[in-house]
């Protein structure tokens, strides 16, 4: 049997790989036979004409969404009792309160928005006496009814204020003093008056009256109960 030279082996192995280019043994980087395969292993040789590697397809990993959830805490307000002074009056939101002149007693809403107390009135004429210019007004408690049993007064006008409010015209009312007691405590303060008397509560006690003598529980109604008039304390 005729045997082939090793040179030949190499040369057939190289040809059946598909190699673009021959390596000889005594070459560095030769090609070697792996022995009991007939495997030739090509090494991996940088420059022209060494053997590309395959292209491998590269897929990226899809971003990692984290949804965040907004959670709002929601703070309820603590009550705290705050003790009142005593020689403060606690009112509440509606109390019964005494005018003067007039000696009237009317259900009246305890207005800490208002700067002053105003009172409605059925009938309202300026007038001027001796100079000066004064208001002859008719008072009727809600529960009287009729214009019969008004009391009518005058008095002397101290100033005007002007009354804005949203979809009303602005006002100019007089304003006046009046005596006004509420529970036990008397106050001289100014009243403006408003020509209407259709509202349940035509007497609005503002902070003229308030300041430095009262405080107000607006939970609360008729916590003083039916004044203490002068006349009969």
């Amino acid at each position: 049997m005729r045997t082939f030279s090793p040179l030949w082996l190499l040369l057939a192995s190289q040809l059946l790989v598909g190699c673009e280019s021959l390596h000889f043994p005594w070459e560095k980087g030769a090609a070697t036979v792996i022995p009991g395969t007939g495997t030739v292993e090509a090494p991996q040789q940088a420059g022209e004409g060494a053997q590309c590697p395959e292209p491998v397809e590269v897929v990226c990993a899809e971003p990692e969404v984290k949804v965040v959830e907004r959670v709002i805490e929601r703070r309820f307000e603590k009550v705290v009792e705050v003790p009142v002074a005593k020689d403060r009056l606690v009112l509440g939101a509606v109390e019964t309160v005494s005018i003067e002149p007039g000696g009237l007693l009317f259900e009246s809403v305890i207005d800490t928005g208002s700067a002053t107390s105003t009172l409605g009135v059925q009938e309202l004429k300026r007038f001027e006496r001796d100079g000066k210019e004064w208001v002859r007004l008719k008072l009727a408690a809600p529960d009287d009814g009729s214009e019969a049993d008004a009391t009518t007064v005058e008095l002397p006008i101290k100033r005007h204020i002007r009354v804005v409010r949203p979809g009303f015209e602005s006002q100019r009312r007089p304003v006046v003093e009046m005596s006004l007691t509420v529970g036990d405590i008397t106050h001289m303060v100014e009243v403006n008056l408003t020509d209407s008397s259709s509202s349940k509560y035509p007497m609005r006690v503002g902070r003229n009256f308030l300041k430095d003598a009262a405080v107000v529980d607006v939970s609360r109604r008729n916590v003083q109960g039916e004044p203490s008039t002068p006349s009969n304390k």
